[in-house]
């Protein structure tokens, strides 16, 4: 019998099928690769200065470049950047339009090179793997080829112009009082003061009657608040303002301060720069609104004070609240001044300047409001028509509705940098430094409303309510 070892071993011939997964698409470089002879004579030599040095200069830069190389950094053209007023060196609020030639250039990372799916060059899938765009695309086709075409024009669904007449949107809007107030619905003709709602729907009705919620059906409401507007809070100006600082303004960090809650703001007169410079910017948002945005309400500069302690401040807070029967008592002030006048005594903080301010439109004065919830059986006070015990005078409580306050003016407030400048060389304005040194601290009375104060507030009522209703809200 023969060895098996002494055959002669037959060769299998076998080819190695490599499939390329992952092509790279990106071009060769456009030139040859540019090495550098460099003598390899150990790392302190290459770590050495004059390494560095004789590099320099042995490969010099084959670009033409300034001497600021192309980044210019010379302030001295910038308008305002001495003084504080960076605006000139930042980017603009609003960016310019992007122009369509560089559109393309803008596209992100995932649209650059070839596309992510080639329908009929995937060779590396699977006989039993499909792409499903292919075959929504199959069921598609076939859907649209059982479906016969018509030979008739395609005809526009007609729309309904009269929804967007000024009358009908106005009885739009008296549909939905009438469904909140059935008992109080207008069924007359129409005449000049009374217009007659739409007909609302069942579902409508139901929908107020049985409120759901939009996204999760099953909660429940659990209370019912009228938005309704607060008349007697109104201001001088007919509207509040949003101070937000960008850093805490006491050292308190634990807990809330409860002196913050009757903080005040005073506002230091603007200076002829400042008022020039915001003018400007205001005339610049009139001609061009486009590129140049609303500059906000004016930048004062604003001393911050507070109570010197929270007895004072919760002292005052009762002394400011019209529902407290005990607000006239004088024993609620915690300070007597030289002349042996009872007062409060609130402390200056420090100046703040202001960093961002946005003002609203006064044509749209409540595009944003601040609202305040009222409930009278949460808060244990009676909100109903009562007589004061201190003075016997007639005091307007507020019934339970959720009452909204006009925001004319949003601002942001940093501390007041302006010394720290001039004493740097930087800017030459300090006059508001010499307000820092002015007042150290208010000495605050708690009175009633004068007769100019009371007009002020009766002319933003008028014109809320009319001249004859804003009349009765006053005598009342």
């Amino acid at each position: 019998m023969a060895n098996p070892a002494s055959r002669p071993q037959r060769a299998y011939h076998q080819d190695y099928i490599c499939r390329i997964r992952y092509e790279n698409s990106l071009p060769p470089p456009p030139g040859s690769v540019k090495l550098l002879d460099i003598p390899i004579d150990g790392l302190d030599y290459y770590a050495s200065p004059g390494f560095a040095s004789r590099l320099h200069r042995s490969q010099p830069i084959n670009i033409e470049a300034d001497a600021e190389l192309g980044m210019p950094i010379d302030l001295v053209g910038m308008p305002g950047v001495f003084d504080g007023d960076e605006s000139s060196i930042q980017a603009p609020l609003i960016p310019p339009p992007v122009h369509p030639r560089d559109k393309n250039l803008l596209r992100p990372l995932s649209e650059l090179g070839k596309p992510k799916y080639q329908p009929g060059g995937i060779s590396f899938l699977r006989r039993t793997e499909y792409i499903s765009s292919d075959v929504a695309r199959a069921r598609s086709e076939a859907a649209s080829k059982s479906v016969p075409k018509s030979s008739g024009p395609k005809l526009r669904k007609p729309v309904d112009t009269s929804k967007d007449d000024p009358i009908n949107v106005l009885r739009a809007a008296v549909k939905g009082f009438d469904i909140a107030h059935p008992e109080d619905a207008y069924t007359g003709p129409d005449t000049k003061d009374n217009i007659k709602g739409l007909e609302p729907t069942p579902a409508e009705t139901e929908a107020w009657n049985n409120p759901k919620h939009p996204i999760k059906s099953n909660l429940k409401p659990v209370d019912f608040y009228p938005i309704l507007p607060d008349l007697e809070a109104g201001t001088d100006t007919g509207s509040y303002m949003i101070a937000k600082f960008t850093a805490n303004p006491t050292q308190v960090i634990e807990k809330h301060d409860p002196r913050m809650d009757v903080g005040m703001l005073r506002p230091i007169e603007m200076d002829d720069v400042a008022i020039t410079e915001y003018n400007t910017k205001l005339a610049a948002h009139v001609a061009d609104p486009v590129r140049n945005p609303h500059p906000g309400g004016a930048p004062f500069n604003y001393h911050f004070f507070l109570p010197t302690d929270e007895t004072s401040a919760s002292n005052l807070r009762k002394k400011l609240d019209v529902h407290n029967l005990d607000k006239d008592n004088p024993g609620l002030y915690t300070t007597k001044n030289k002349e042996g006048k009872d007062i409060f005594r609130m402390n200056q903080q420090r100046v703040y300047e202001t960093g961002r301010s946005t003002a609203a439109d006064p044509d749209h004065a409540y595009k944003e409001v601040a609202l305040a919830l009222h409930d009278a059986e949460v808060e244990a006070i009676d909100y109903s028509e009562s007589v004061d015990a201190t003075n016997g005078e007639s005091t307007r409580r507020l019934g339970k509705a959720a009452y909204y306050y006009p925001v004319m003016q949003k601002m942001q407030l940093k501390p007041h940098r302006s010394k720290t400048l001039a004493q740097l060389g930087v800017t030459s304005r300090v006059e508001d430094d010499d307000d820092d040194r002015k007042i150290d601290a208010l000495e605050v009375v708690v009175d009633d409303l004068n007769e100019t104060e009371r007009a002020k507030r009766a002319e933003h009522r008028a014109g809320l309510l009319g001249d004859g209703e804003a009349t009765q809200l006053s005598d009342a």
